[in-house]
C-alpha cells in the first residue's frame, strides 16, 4: 500500500534548502565560532536524510546520483592528506598556514589550510552517516 505523503514532500523541499544552508555557515564558521566540519557535516548529512524520509530511496538516487561510500573515504583520504602535507615543509603533523587574498564581492579574505581539514572531516561524517542509514534501511 502506497502512502500519501504530498505534504511531508512538499515541505521537505523548503525545510532542506533551510538545513542545506545552515550546514554550510557552520562548516564555514567552524574556526571562528563553535561549528566545523563535524557538526557541518551531520546537519548536511540530516537533510539528506530527510530527502530519503520524505522520498524513496529510488527517487533521491536518481536526483543524487552518488556512491557515499567513495565521498567517506575521499573526505579521510583530504583529511589525513592535510595533516601529511605538513610533513613536505618540515612542520609539525596538522600545523596550519593562514594567507590572505584578494576575492571578488568578498574583499580581502583569510584562507587557511584548515578549511581543507574540516572539509574532509565534513565529507567523512557525511558518507560515513548516509552510508549507516542506507544499509540499516535495506534491513528487512
Amino acid at each position: 500500500m502506497k502512502i500519501n505523503d504530498v505534504i511531508l514532500q512538499t515541505v521537505s523541499r523548503v525545510v532542506v534548502f533551510i538545513i542545506l544552508t545552515m550546514g554550510v555557515y557552520l562548516f564555514l564558521s567552524g574556526h571562528h565560532k563553535p561549528g566545523g566540519g563535524f557538526i557541518g557535516g551531520l546537519v548536511l548529512a540530516s537533510a539528506l536524510v530527510l530527502l530519503y524520509l520524505a522520498f524513496d530511496i529510488e527517487t533521491v538516487h536518481k536526483g543524487l546520483p552518488v556512491d557515499f561510500k567513495l565521498i567517506a573515504a575521499f573526505g579521510a583520504l583530504l583529511a589525513v592528506g592535510t595533516g601529511l602535507g605538513s610533513f613536505l615543509f618540515n612542520v609539525p603533523f596538522l600545523s596550519q598556514t593562514i594567507a590572505y587574498v584578494n576575492l571578488p564581492f568578498f574583499g580581502r579574505t583569510e584562507l587557511s589550510t584548515v578549511l581543507l581539514f574540516e572539509a574532509g572531516v565534513a565529507l567523512a561524517v557525511v558518507g560515513v552517516v548516509i552510508t549507516i542509514i542506507l544499509s540499516i534501511s535495506e534491513d528487512d
